[in-house]
């Protein structure tokens, strides 16, 4: 009983291991939604829609259509969703105000 218990465990965390391992691959390709996200992946002209979606659910629009067509256009990238994910675009991530907080919604 207990080499069963063992096997079914040690079985689990082979298991869990590549679940783990396929899932990371997936989020390091920057294919979230079905499309490409990441530095460059997006042209001048498509960051209004872009700052649109992004900023579509805040109760701060004005201030957040602003800052963000700022970032996409030196950027070129906006996050997907409504809010975070900033870990896809390195440039819009790491741009800070003077005081240290972050510039980009």
């Amino acid at each position: 009983m207990a080499k069963f218990v063992s096997l079914l465990l040690l079985a689990l965390l082979g298991i869990s291991f590549v679940a783990t391992m396929v899932m990371a691959k997936e989020e390091s390709q920057y294919h979230l939604d079905g499309r490409n996200y990441g530095p460059g992946s997006l042209k001048g002209y498509q960051c209004s829609s872009e700052c649109t979606r992004r900023c579509g659910r805040t109760q701060y629009h004005k201030p957040c259509m602003f800052f963000c067509q700022k970032c996409c256009a030196k950027c070129l990238c906006v996050p997907p969703g409504y809010y975070g994910n900033k870990a896809v675009c390195p440039c819009y991530n790491n741009w800070k105000t003077k005081e240290g907080g972050p510039k980009c919604p």
